[in-house]
């Protein structure tokens, strides 16, 4: 039988994951492996992730198929593109922790950021192409690394204020693109063992559950709200992120 504490904490992050998938949570979504680290190691993890990751993907991009921006997919993929494969080079010399500590870092500075008058000045300015290959670039790394790519994404197109369905779909789209190019490398490195497949197949139900949980939610939720919730959420998972990343590296925990 499986281990109870085990199964509790993976429907949880399965869950919390799911929800975020559907644009509800924000970058929560990234708690999905550390949380799993708690009951297996990382790496596995991540392995074990990337099915449920894509079968969540498959239901949130036929949600928002109508609603996605094309011009944010066509500046960030590229950059996307070249992140996912320097992860894939520096997959053996990259821990998870000094992953983690850097994305929480950079997004907390994200956070305060936002509040400043200059960040209010900008919104609502065309995206910056270079910018956009930069954060695109830097979420196909994280996200490949451990699938932390969100907090680089919300960098980038949150301050553009999109509505809550034309964010969660844009989303969907680039994380459901950079999550089935993760397939061939994540292969080749192992990651996708038998037993990985199987944890992944119980629990792409969860995930399901959660996605379309988070859709109904979020295409009831009013603009302003959703994302004073998103910042309010995106600052604690920074020091989440961080406390997570500082443990490992400095303490080794």
């Amino acid at each position: 039988m499986p281990d109870p504490y085990f199964v509790a904490v993976a429907v949880i992050a399965v869950l919390i994951v799911g929800l975020s998938k559907a644009g509800l949570l924000g970058s929560l979504g990234v708690v999905g492996v550390p949380l799993l680290a708690l009951v297996m190691p990382a790496r596995d993890a991540a392995g074990m992730m990337l099915p449920v990751l894509i079968a969540m993907d498959v239901i949130a991009v036929y949600a928002y198929r109508k609603e996605f921006s094309w011009q944010i997919l066509k500046i960030m993929l590229p950059g996307a593109a070249i992140g996912t494969l320097i992860g894939w080079v520096l997959w053996s010399f990259v821990s998870d922790a000094v992953v983690l500590l850097f994305v929480g870092i950079v997004t907390l500075l994200f956070v305060l950021d936002a509040v400043l008058p200059l960040r209010k000045k900008l919104e609502g300015l065309p995206p910056s192409t270079p910018w956009g290959v930069f954060w695109g670039g830097f979420a196909g790394f994280t996200s490949f690394v451990s699938h932390t790519g969100g907090p680089p994404f919300q960098i980038y197109v949150l301050p553009q204020r999109l509505s809550p369905a034309l964010y969660s779909g844009t989303s969907a789209v680039f994380f459901g693109i950079v999550n089935t190019a993760k397939l061939v490398p994540y292969f080749f490195l192992g990651q996708l063992s038998v037993q990985n497949l199987e944890l992944s197949a119980a629990l792409i139900p969860v995930g399901i559950v959660g996605v379309l949980l988070g859709i109904y939610l979020v295409r009831r939720i009013s603009a302003k709200y959703f994302y004073q919730i998103a910042y309010v959420l995106v600052f604690f998972l920074a020091l989440k992120l961080i406390w997570d990343g500082a443990q490992g590296v400095f303490f080794g925990a």
